[in-house]
């Protein structure tokens, strides 16, 4: 499997995130999903924080409500 994340909970969401039809592409520093509606957001690839994956997973949602 592809690394995205060193986070074990963001790498999981974001395979799912791409079965279901999201495109993950490279950046110079972050990595990037872009939705099927063509909306960007950054993958966290080294989270120091402890509510990195809560706050992914928020800004998933509000792109999945906004289409």
């Amino acid at each position: 499997m592809k690394k995205f994340s060193s986070d074990k909970d963001i790498q999981k969401f974001v395979a799912m995130l791409i079965r279901s039809g999201w495109v993950y592409m490279h950046g110079s520093k972050h990595g990037k999903l872009r939705s099927p509606e063509g909306k960007k957001v950054t993958v966290p690839g080294s989270p120091s924080d402890k509510r990195a994956y809560k706050n992914f997973v928020t800004d998933i949602r509000k792109i999945a409500r906004s289409t």
